[in-house]
């Protein structure tokens, strides 16, 4: 089977990057896979790829390159089919519009996945007749806008199959979007093993990692570690990771005193030898779409100590067997946690190798054979049927003009806010 990825950017970090590159490299051990970037920054990628794995790109974005397309005129101007409520809309453009549209008509491929909102709209408004058409959601339904929310429901019903990151999730997507003869299912993403030893539960660090972002709520895990270090003040935190938050943590981790118990170390790449250094890994975010971080700590021999926050730590941790679950935003709990775990040194490595094996199910290769096992039965069954296609033309009209609505009422409301900010300031 051909089985074909579109990607947004396959040439730099990012979780749906790396998710993407795991699956593949896993399908291909069965398949034919190659991943179609639309950009690329880079001369090479930055996860490596299997050599099975064929790796191009659309549009040429290195000034070096011979093939820099940055200069053409079609790039000056806005694309007209990437959906306008797609946060990466400003990213494409006339000649995105064409490229991709060239591809998806011309596509050899048995199944054609998506791997963004604005891609999955993409593939099933214009790839050929005849390939299966899928759709991957790593964000969740309820993090949508409501602008995106409209375009999808008038896209998605053209999918043959969607596939979401998490159980919850995928119930969302069922219960809210009519999706008629659209197969919506739940997939995790894949964590490979790590390629070095596990974490022998020694070393006294607490290990976070991920976007210096406000959703991931590192505010919280600053002020739950200074009450960590009130009682343990031989344990210290480091946090991976970059984002617009660094300036504000730094400047927690003075305020609180922290200045030799917590470390900023910046992004790194690969996470497994860092993850490793440490005994227990810490996840305070107030929203995760699955919780990446949870499971490669996890594969790490990390026990992880996890904010019950939509979607992914519930699915993931069993709660007092390979980790702990605690309130989104409680302080307190999850000092307390920490300090059960920094404190009981055999229960914090039972709950280690717990979690390397509950980890396992994780494995690429198990979610490679739940993607085969997938695409198989929807090639075998044919693609969308016509029926399907008379009621998706009919979601799309109505999805289009509640997208465009949306979409104008946002920006009016931007608008406002931008006005009255500038108000209060003059």
């Amino acid at each position: 089977m051909h089985i074909s990825f579109l990607l947004h950017h396959g040439y730099g970090m990012g979780g749906t990057i790396r998710t993407t590159f795991n699956l593949a490299c896993a399908l291909a051990e069965q398949h034919d896979v190659e991943i179609v970037s639309v950009f690329r920054h880079r001369d090479r990628p930055v996860f490596d790829l299997d050599p099975a794995v064929r790796l191009r790109h659309l549009v040429d974005m290195r000034k070096h390159s011979p093939d820099y397309d940055g200069d053409d005129p079609e790039h000056a101007r806005p694309s007209k089919l990437f959906p306008r409520a797609d946060g990466n809309h400003r990213k494409y453009s006339a000649l995105t519009d064409r490229r991709i549209t060239e591809h998806l008509a011309g596509v050899e491929a048995d199944v054609v996945i998506g791997t963004r909102p604005g891609l999955n709209t993409m593939i099933a408004m214009h790839t050929r007749p005849g390939p299966v058409r899928m759709g991957q959601e790593h964000l969740t339904l309820s993090t949508h806008s409501r602008a995106l929310r409209a375009t999808l429901r008038g896209a998605y019903p053209r999918l043959d199959a969607l596939t979401t990151v998490t159980e919850a999730d995928a119930r969302d997507y069922r219960r809210m979007m009519r999706l008629p003869g659209v197969h919506v299912q739940a997939v995790p993403n894949g964590v490979p093993a790590p390629a070095v030893e596990p974490s022998d539960g020694t070393g006294k660090w607490v290990v976070a990692a991920g976007r210096l972002a406000p959703a991931k709520r590192y505010d919280v895990l600053l002020r739950a570690f200074a009450k960590v270090v009130e009682q343990r003040p031989d344990w210290r935190l480091r946090l991976y990771g970059a984002g617009r938050e660094e300036a504000k943590l730094r400047a927690m981790v003075e305020e609180l005193g922290l200045y030799n118990h917590a470390f900023l170390m910046g992004p790194v790449h690969p996470i497994e030898a860092e993850w490793v250094k440490g005994s227990v890994a810490a996840v305070t975010s107030s929203l995760e779409s699955f919780g990446m971080t949870i499971v490669e700590a996890m594969r790490c021999g990390l026990p992880v100590v996890a904010t019950t926050c939509p979607h992914g730590p519930g699915e993931i941790i069993a709660d007092g067997v390979d980790g702990r679950l605690v309130p989104t935003g409680d302080v307190d709990a999850i000092a307390g946690s920490l300090l059960e775990l920094i404190n009981d040194d055999e229960l914090r490595r039972r709950m280690g190798r717990a979690a390397i094996a509950d980890a396992a199910r994780y494995d690429p290769a198990r979610i490679g054979e739940m993607y085969s096992s997938l695409c198989t039965e929807l090639v075998a069954r044919g693609g969308r049927s016509g029926i399907g296609r008379l009621r998706s033309s009919l979601h799309r009209t109505r999805g289009a003009l509640l997208g465009g609505a949306y979409a104008t009422k946002d920006a009016l409301a931007r608008a406002r806010r931008g006005a009255l900010r500038g108000g209060r300031t003059a």
